[in-house]
């Protein structure tokens, strides 16, 4: 998310940044693995009867509101993590992140469905631009069938991130929306904290 947002947060500012974050099973480990294509096989065999021990719920066939432990504010903890770790890597403690994890029968490949408020208004061919140009990032984006990045035909075996449906929210007038997915196993924290990284050093240094 944030390779995505950094180069228009640095050119109009955001206020607030609203993210609904579809996670695959690989982020959990092999055993998430084994176990959705466990499931999955047996159910489609017609066995209902399937072990469910990695996460709360099956995750064949199914889509779990939750990911990491609840935290009294009724957010989980990856929640919490993307709202620190925003405000750190922007170094803005008053941007306002409100995020829900979920977890979804992929094996590789992340997704999120990015809305943001920002300080200055900002066209989505305006962002689109910017978006162009910016390091580690790849715009997919043609207003047609397929015309969208996806996790796994897209992103897989990929470093960038790629981002697609860029428009203006036509709920608020600094408004906009994003799709934006990435190879969580190459996209991993490592790999996220050098980039951003060359990004600062560009801009700053």
């Amino acid at each position: 998310m944030l390779v995505a947002l950094k180069p228009i947060y640095d050119a109009v500012g955001i206020e607030r940044i609203n993210v609904a974050t579809y996670q695959a099973v690989s982020g959990s480990g092999k055993e998430a693995i084994s176990e959705l294509i466990d499931q999955t096989t047996k159910l489609l065999g017609g066995n209902t009867d399937v072990d469910v021990e990695v996460y709360p719920k099956q995750i064949a066939f199914n889509v779990i509101p939750h990911i990491d432990v609840f935290q009294e504010n009724g957010y989980t903890k990856e929640e919490m993590k993307m709202v620190w770790e925003t405000q750190k890597i922007f170094e803005d403690e008053n941007i306002l992140v409100n995020p829900t994890a979920v977890r979804v029968p992929v094996i590789y490949g992340h997704s999120e469905a990015i809305n943001i408020e920002t300080k200055t208004k900002i066209t989505a061919a305006e962002a689109t631009e910017i978006l162009s140009n910016a390091s580690g990032v790849t715009v997919m984006d043609t207003r047609e069938d397929g015309g969208y990045a996806t996790p796994f035909v897209e992103a897989t075996n990929h470093d960038d991130t790629f981002v697609s449906r860029i428009r203006e929210d036509i709920s608020h007038e600094k408004g906009l929306n994003l799709w934006v997915v990435s190879d969580n196993i190459r996209k991993g924290a490592a790999l996220n904290t050098i980039q951003i990284a060359e990004i600062l050093i560009e801009e700053y240094l």
